[in-house]
C-alpha cells in the first residue's frame, strides 16, 4: 500500500445502491447482515463517506429505513424511481446529482454498495491518484478492482453509457490512461452476490 495522500476536497464519492440484487434472492442483499452485525450497504456507505465526506447515494425507493440510515450518515440520497432501471441509469443519476449538489466537483469515485470489505484508506488513495491521472483503479496481484476514480473531463463519456453496465466502456476506451494503484486490500475484489458470499 502506498503512503497516505491527501484527498482533494472536490472529489465526490458516489455509492451505487440501486440494484435489484436478483442473484441474491428475494431479500434486499444490502440490508442483510455481515458477521459484525452491520448491514452490507451501511458498512459500505460508512467506509466511503469516511474517505470522501462529500458523497451521493443512489438507492431504490422501496426501502425507506435504509434510505434514512444513509441520510443520517451524511449522504445526499437520490431515489431511483424507474422500476426497470439498469445499472447505467443509476450511475448517470448519481453523476448528475453530484454535479448539482457539489458544483465545484473536480473528480468522482464510483463505489458499489455490495462491496463492504474495501478499506477507507484504499478509497482515499484512489481518489488522491486523480492528481496524477484521469482514471485511477486499485489492483491487487494483477487483478483490477473497485472503486474507480474519474476526472471531471470524463463525465460526458460516463453520461453516455447505456444498458446494464457500469463504466466498463469508458475504462476500455482509456486503457492507456489508467493509473493502476497496487494495493494489499482484498476487499477491492470481493462483492456479495449470493448468500454464500456472506460466509
Amino acid at each position: 500500500m502506498l503512503a497516505a495522500s491527501p484527498v482533494p476536497s472536490s472529489t465526490v464519492g458516489i455509492l451505487l445502491a440501486g440494484g435489484f440484487s436478483r442473484r441474491f434472492g428475494p431479500q434486499n442483499k444490502l440490508t442483510q447482515r455481515l458477521a459484525n452485525g452491520e448491514m452490507i450497504g451501511i458498512h459500505s456507505a460508512k467506509t466511503l463517506i469516511a474517505a470522501l465526506p462529500d458523497a451521493i447515494a443512489v438507492v431504490r425507493e422501496s426501502n425507506p429505513d435504509f434510505t434514512a440510515s444513509l441520510a443520517a450518515l451524511g449522504y445526499h440520497v437520490v431515489l431511483c424511481h424507474m422500476q426497470h432501471a439498469v445499472m447505467s441509469d443509476s450511475l448517470k443519476l448519481g453523476i448528475l446529482s453530484a454535479q448539482s449538489a457539489f458544483p465545484h466537483m473536480t473528480g468522482l469515485v464510483i463505489a458499489l454498495a455490495d462491496m463492504p470489505y474495501i478499506q477507507a484508506e484504499t478509497i482515499r488513495q484512489v481518489a488522491a491518484g486523480l492528481a496524477r491521472a484521469s482514471i485511477v483503479q486499485p489492483v491487487m496481484q494483477g487483478q483490477p478492482g473497485h472503486p474507480v476514480a474519474f476526472a471531471l473531463r470524463l463525465i460526458p463519456e460516463l453520461l453516455a453509457i447505456e444498458g446494464d453496465q457500469g463504466a466498463r466502456d469508458v475504462l476500455r476506451a482509456h486503457q492507456a490512461e489508467i493509473l493502476r494503484l497496487e494495493c494489499q486490500d482484498p476487499g477491492i475484489l470481493k462483492d456479495i452476490d449470493t448468500p454464500a458470499d456472506l460466509g
